[in-house]
């Protein structure tokens, strides 16, 4: 099995450590599409899986959830979170075992999700309604100092609820001078350079397993289209996920950086908890009087 570069306590410790530097941001990849983002004294918690809930769920059966990297860290050691989201239904991202013994230990968190999707996550993750944030895409809600913008996301299509709600969501999180987009589960559709094209983003976290109807899941991008993507958005630096955690539904990175290579697009294959690091920006100056 794949060992995480940290995990547990060393993880912990990289976390304490990080927090001490000033005017950068960073993120850790915790596996799937679960990511750590920090900012100035806050956390946010990307998309987590952090159990075996679908590896025990489809064991015996003829789609087994074989797991690929050993866990990172326990949820319930990530008490200090102050938001978490869920791009959309899906276990690997909206999990009730890694939710509820986080939500057990945290103080204060809060869950953003699709509102098509509210009810689940209120069923999942134990939280109040008051403290679960249901969106669309085009809506944005402020959680210290992150702000998080919903915009569609394709898993496969773009698809709705009978209200119109999309099912799939992606996040493009602003703070301070820096934008770091989350896309979820998704593929490339049209019109989704409209909804990036919006500012510059420092940072994209995307998908790269791709699809295969074989595995009777829904796909998302490949390594050559997530590269893709990232270079015809001018995205400053992009990290993929969505592999090497299940068996049946991964992909090498290989093809992802080859992608990258070839077309001048900076980017960063991380290993399971392992950090990136942002360069410094400068914080623009408001207007003098």
């Amino acid at each position: 099995m794949i060992q995480p570069l940290l995990r547990d306590l060393e993880f912990l410790m990289d976390v304490e450590t990080a927090v001490t530097e000033r005017d950068v941001f960073h993120v850790w990849w915790l596996g799937q599409s679960g990511f750590l983002l920090y900012w100035k004294g806050a956390f946010a918690l990307l998309d987590p899986y952090l159990s075996d809930s679908l590896t025990n769920k489809y064991a015996g059966t003829d789609k087994p959830h074989v797991r690929m990297t050993e866990l990172v860290i326990a949820p319930s050691q990530l008490g200090f979170i102050q938001v978490i989201t869920a791009s959309h239904q899906h276990t690997d991202h909206l999990d009730p075992e890694t939710l509820r013994p986080l939500v057990n230990e945290s103080f204060d968190v809060t869950l953003i999700c699709p509102e098509a999707c509210r009810r689940l996550a209120f069923e999942r993750s134990g939280l109040p309604n008051e403290k679960i944030a249901g969106l669309d895409a085009g809506e944005s809600f402020q959680a210290g100092p992150f702000l998080f913008e919903a915009i569609p996301a394709a898993h496969e299509a773009l698809d709705r609820d009978a209200s119109g709600k999309h099912l799939y969501l992606g996040f493009l999180i602003t703070f301070g001078p820096f934008t770091v987009y989350h896309s979820g589960d998704t593929v490339r559709y049209d019109g989704m350079e409209q909804w990036l094209g919006k500012r510059r983003i420092d940072l994209a976290l995307l998908p790269i397993n791709g699809r295969n109807p074989e595995r009777r899941v829904a796909g998302n991008l490949s390594g050559r289209e997530a590269a893709q993507l990232a270079h015809d958005n001018a995205i400053a630096c992009v990290i993929p996920c969505h592999y090497e955690m299940f068996e049946f539904n991964t992909a090498s990175p290989e093809e992802f950086e080859v992608e990258c290579q070839r077309l001048n697009q900076p980017y960063n294959v991380l290993r399971a908890g392992e950090r990136w690091t942002s360069p410094k920006r400068s914080i623009p100056k408001p207007p003098s009087a």
